[in-house]
């Protein structure tokens, strides 16, 4: 069974801030950098639609079943997948 820290914890003195996309040092005297990837402007695009679909569905299902809103959602998000696959983004978007 580990170990548990018990009593008071006494602070390093470091000024490390990790706040998005600051830069500073940490308690062990390393630097952190941030490097943001946003994505291509067509992944945006295919995840955007893929949302859609998503919210037209969800109201298809409240307070009682509307299939024909419902499939349409299903084929909005069909169409941002079909999208997505065929423009690659899920794999170079990534580092």
């Amino acid at each position: 069974m580990a170990e548990q820290a018990t009593g008071a914890v006494e602070e390093t003195g470091g000024t490390g801030s990790l706040a998005h996309g600051s830069t500073g040092s940490l308690a062990q005297g390393t630097e952190h950098v941030s490097e943001h990837n946003s994505g291509r402007p067509v992944s945006w695009a295919a995840v955007s639609v893929i949302v859609v679909g998503f919210l037209v569905g969800i109201p298809a299902m409240v307070p009682h079943m509307r299939w024909w809103l419902f499939w349409i959602g299903v084929g909005i998000v069909v169409l941002g997948v079909l999208l997505m696959a065929a423009v690659k983004t899920f794999s170079e978007d990534w580092y």
